[in-house]
C-alpha cells in the first residue's frame, strides 16, 4: 500500500466512530468481551479433574436437558455412530470421549453469545451464527475425511472463526446511533475482527492454534507448512459455505490454494469436493440443526 493510500485509509477510519471506539477500548483492554457460557465452564472443570469419569460428568451435563439431548443425538450421528443406538448421557460421553465431549458441549453453549437487544443487531448476530454454524458443520465433515483431525475440534474451530465480530456488534447494540453509516460496520469488522477474536480465545483459554484459525480465516493463499492444520480446514470450509451465495468470480480458485491441496490426504479436487458436500448434505444439515 502506497503512502497516499495509507493516508486515505487513515482519513476514512478517522471518520468511523465505531472503529475508533472499538479500537480504543480494545487497546485499553476494556472492550466488553463475551463470557463463555457457565455450563461450558462447569463441564470443562469436571472433565479436567484427575478422577473424571463419564458418570460423574454426566451428572454435570444433565443439569442442562437441551445439551444432554443434543449430545445423545450427535453421538448417534454419522460422524460418530457405532453398532448400537446411544440412549443415555454417560453412554454418549463414553462413545464421544471426554475431550471431544468438552469441545462439542462448548460448541452447543456458544449460541448464547450471539445475542443482542436491538432488532437490527439481533438480525446481524443471527446471520453471523448461521454462517459460523455452517462453516463449523463443513469443517467437521472435512476433519472426518482428513486423517489426524478430530471432527468435534474442527467444529468448534469453525464456530469461533468469526467470534471477534461479536463484541463489535455488541458495542453497536449499546450505541445504536453509531451505525448511521452501514459501511462503518463492515469496515470495522474487516479491520478488527482478528485482533479482537484472538483476545477472546485467550480469555477463554482455548488452544493456541485457534488463534491461527481466527487470524487466517480468510488468508486464502497462506501456506501453513507441509501438513494440514485446523486453520486450513476452516478456511476451505468457509469457501465451501460461500458456494451459491457469493459470486464465484470474487473468490479465489480453490484448487490453487495450498490449504486445499492438503485436505483429504491430498486427494481433494473440485469434483471430489462437490461430491463430498453432496454425499454429506444431510450430515451437515444435522450438525447445523443441533448447533441451532
Amino acid at each position: 500500500m502506497t503512502e497516499a493510500e495509507l493516508n486515505r485509509k487513515s482519513s476514512e477510519l478517522a471518520k468511523n466512530r465505531l472503529y475508533l471506539d472499538c479500537y480504543k477500548y480494545m487497546q485499553s483492554e476494556t472492550l466488553a468481551l463475551p463470557t463463555i457460557p457457565d455450563v461450558s465452564v462447569k463441564i470443562r472443570r469436571a472433565i479436567n479433574e484427575p478422577n473424571a469419569s463419564s458418570n460423574k460428568i454426566a451428572r454435570v451435563v444433565q443439569i442442562d436437558p437441551s445439551i444432554t439431548a443434543r449430545l445423545i443425538k450427535i453421538s448417534n450421528s454419522p460422524l460418530y455412530r457405532g453398532r448400537r443406538k446411544i440412549e443415555s448421557c454417560p453412554e454418549a460421553l463414553t462413545r464421544l470421549g471426554l475431550k471431544a465431549s468438552q469441545d462439542i458441549i462448548t460448541a452447543f453453549a456458544l449460541k448464547a453469545v450471539f445475542n443482542a437487544k436491538s432488532p437490527i443487531i439481533r438480525r446481524k448476530m443471527q446471520e453471523l451464527w448461521a454462517h459460523s454454524s455452517h462453516v463449523a458443520a463443513i469443517s467437521a465433515v472435512f476433519a472426518h475425511k482428513t486423517p489426524g483431525f478430530d471432527p468435534d475440534r474442527a467444529m468448534l474451530a469453525g464456530l469461533i472463526h468469526d467470534i471477534g465480530i461479536v463484541p463489535i456488534l455488541a458495542y453497536a447494540d449499546r450505541e445504536p446511533e453509531i451505525l448511521a453509516n452501514p459501511a462503518d460496520l463492515a469496515e470495522t469488522v474487516k479491520e478488527l475482527r482478528s485482533q479482537i477474536g484472538v483476545q477472546i480465545v485467550r480469555k477463554w483459554d482455548f488452544p493456541s492454534d485457534f488463534e491461527d484459525v481466527i487470524t487466517h480465516a480468510e488468508n486464502w493463499f497462506r501456506d501453513s507448512g507441509e501438513h494440514a492444520t485446523y486453520s486450513d480446514i476452516v478456511m476451505i470450509a468457509q469457501l465451501h459455505s460461500f458456494i451459491g451465495k457469493i459470486d464465484i468470480k470474487k473468490m479465489p480458485k480453490m484448487d490453487e490454494l495450498p490449504a486445499y491441496k492438503k485436505l483429504v490426504s491430498g486427494n481433494l479436487d473440485a469434483d471430489l469436493s462437490i461430491n463430498i458436500l453432496d454425499q454429506v448434505k444431510d450430515e451437515i444439515e444435522n450438525i447445523r440443526l443441533m448447533l441451532n
